[in-house]
């Protein structure tokens, strides 16, 4: 097998969060035989009921850990290819970066290189929770190479998230006579307004903090005053969030309820001699690590311009391209 047929493998195998279990079992599976071959030693780490990290180690100690997600976002396809890409739902995002991290550590391996791991973990889509739970069970890494798509361009930083949810409650009547009751929706559009309109922080490096409005819901029917309704809201972070967040409170203040479900920090990232660098508008599992397992850097193929979206696809030359990189990279960190 191949890097592309490993890809499209992984690929073929639907994992949308909560559902990472079968492409567990199968790179379980897989990097068993290389242990096997190359003396490794592989793990599950149980993270929920049918949910588990699995890692895998190259000698005595794992001073850098390649790591990435199984997870990916809906709806799922399957894979595809053409003389250029690999096509289907997580080509980019991210098991293309899988293929890449597995053959760059069977390439050193043939080449007598060891002390490094690699790690897989559920979750990133949605809440990090395998990172979480990997932050308190570290393996003595000292250096964690995070796989995303960056165009195989090192991250000088990449930026935080702040997620709310925001549910705005009415009271329901005739839709003939709107001026009895209140309407929910109507609530809500006014605060989502003032949102949209409300100055963001920026920063030198990673530029300006963006909201999207992610999801709207509510009402009954057409003929009918709404009595709830609801929407959530992301914010890409350039700082800790503690700015952000006391301004929507105080925007918000009670028109409608505010439920804060998600605070990651922005994070910026050293260069290394060699490589090419980016700034990454979006968030990673890293600051979910914690530092447990070393200092981060942040690199892949694939563009996140086409992830977790229909024409989801990655370059088969930059798969081959990081395969390499990974390669110089693992080196380099093992000499520091």
């Amino acid at each position: 097998m191949n890097a592309f047929e490993l890809t499209r493998a992984l690929v073929d195998i639907e994992s949308i969060t909560l559902n990472e279990e079968k492409v567990g079992d199968y790179l379980f599976d897989y990097l068993s035989r290389l242990a096997a071959k190359y003396q490794g030693f592989v793990e599950r780490m149980p993270v929920e009921p049918h949910r588990f990290n699995v890692f895998a180690r190259f000698g005595d100690t794992p001073v850098v850990t390649l790591s990435t997600h199984l997870d990916t976002v809906p709806p799922f396809f399957a894979s595809s290819e053409d003389d250029e890409f690999i096509h289907g739902r997580g080509s980019c995002d991210v098991k293309g970066i899988i293929a890449s991290m597995i053959f760059a550590v069977e390439a050193l391996l043939e080449q007598g290189v060891c002390n490094f791991g690699l790690l897989f973990v559920v979750g990133e889509e949605r809440n990090s929770v395998g990172a979480y739970h990997a932050s308190k069970n570290p393996r003595g890494s000292r250096f964690l190479i995070n796989g995303e798509p960056t165009e195989n361009k090192l991250a000088l930083g990449s930026k935080g998230a702040l997620r709310f949810e925001l549910q705005a409650h009415g009271q329901m009547a005739h839709s003939a006579y709107p001026e009895l009751d209140e309407s929910a929706i109507e609530k809500l559009l006014d605060v989502l307004q003032d949102l949209r309109k409300a100055p963001l922080p920026r920063a030198p490096v990673l530029g300006p903090s963006t909201i999207n409005i992610g999801t709207i819901s509510g009402g009954r029917a057409p003929n009918v005053i709404p009595d709830h309704a609801k929407a959530e809201v992301f914010i890409r972070l350039i700082d800790d969030g503690e700015p952000t967040r006391a301004m929507v409170q105080s925007l918000v203040g009670n028109r409608v309820d505010l439920n804060e479900v998600l605070c990651i920090p922005a994070l910026r990232m050293k260069a290394l001699p060699g490589f090419e660098t980016m700034i990454a508008a979006y968030t990673t599992d890293i600051p979910a690590f914690g530092g447990a397992w070393g200092e981060p850097l942040l690199l892949g193929p694939g563009t996140i311009h086409v992830a977790h979206t229909s024409e989801e696809r990655i370059l088969k030359a930059q798969i081959l391209e990081a395969i390499q990189i990974y390669q110089r990279l693992v080196v380099q960190l093992l000499k520091q």
